[in-house]
């Protein structure tokens, strides 16, 4: 077992962090809609260069021209990253609530589960990265743009927990809209809820990376996706909390070239680093290892 942070003690009461199942995920290619027409066309929206969907997927969905990142779903995000056979999905059932009684918000919530595969939008579980074990959450933007309602902060606030009782470390890959409006205030409350999260996380010394993607906007941005030990983000990635023509009209000036892209926020110190997609794998299991070594070196001070 690899340790980061504070070492804890055995804590023989059970919690609702206990009580959170890991699911066995024997092949993590089904239901991957990608997959069903390989020779389908793709056109890239940054160059318009058009290519085989099938190269697209081995290139993870980067342009090989202009090396425009496109949107890639939560499962094969997963695919990428995890060693094969190591993934196991946080089981974590959270009834459906329409608190608002929003109009057709329950049909929708149905539909997006039938297409996507997904229960909510945002997939967590346990799995390794080139042999170190990490808790993982990839936020679906292919989910109601991987808006933040009820069950997704509920989720998220669980990946934490879970991580803090197994004293392994949390990566999040975020993609999202913001707050989901359907859930109204209920919504906004999941920013304090998962910023808590965060803080005790943190607080029992546990090591948190947040790796920002097209788009990280709104409530997300606003909470547990900036309160990252290290933030990471892809190439071109829109990152804030309102966008940018928002911004310029509220403000009525124009704002600087490339303002809130994940170039302009490392220039900035916002982002400690961009990191491409066929990269990231490498990326973090580096992260990881290094953070390893310091634990170990802490062990051997407390001794």
């Amino acid at each position: 077992m690899k340790y980061f942070g504070k070492q804890k003690k055995e804590n023989k009461t059970s919690t609702e962090a206990a009580k959170v199942s890991l699911e066995p995920v024997m092949n993590a290619n089904d239901n991957l809609e990608e997959d069903k027409d390989p020779d389908a066309g793709f056109t890239c929206s940054g160059c318009n260069s058009e290519f085989r969907l099938s190269e697209i997927k081995k290139n993870l969905y980067v342009c090989p021209e202009c090396g425009k990142h496109a949107k890639i779903s939560a499962k094969r995000r997963v695919i990428s990253l995890a060693d094969p056979g190591t993934f196991r999905r946080l089981n974590v059932e959270i009834p459906f609530k329409n608190p608002l009684n929003y109009p057709e918000y329950s049909e929708k919530i149905s539909g997006l589960q039938d297409k996507t595969g997904l229960d909510e939008g945002v997939v967590s579980g346990v799995c390794e990265i080139k042999g170190y074990k990490t808790v993982v959450a990839v936020m679906a933007s292919e989910f109601l743009m991987g808006s933040m309602g009820i069950a997704v902060g509920e989720k998220i606030t669980r990946t934490f927990e879970v991580a803090d009782k197994m004293n392994l470390p949390v990566i999040i890959f975020t993609a999202s809209g913001g707050a989901r409006m359907q859930e109204g205030i209920l919504s906004l409350m999941q920013m304090a809820k998962t910023s808590a999260a965060v803080q005790k996380f943190s607080k029992g010394g546990g090591l948190f990376v947040a790796c920002l993607t097209h788009p990280t906007t709104g409530g997300v941005s606003a909470s547990f996706a900036t309160l990252a030990d290290i933030t990471l983000a892809e190439p071109g990635a829109l990152i804030g909390f309102a966008g940018p023509r928002v911004i310029e009209q509220t403000i009525g000036q124009k704002l600087p070239e490339g303002f809130q892209r994940a170039e302009y926020l490392e220039e900035h110190g916002f982002v400690d680093q961009i990191v491409p997609r066929g990269e990231m794998r490498d990326t973090l299991a580096q992260i990881l290892k290094l953070h390893e070594k310091r634990r170990k070196s802490w062990l051997r001070l407390e001794i």
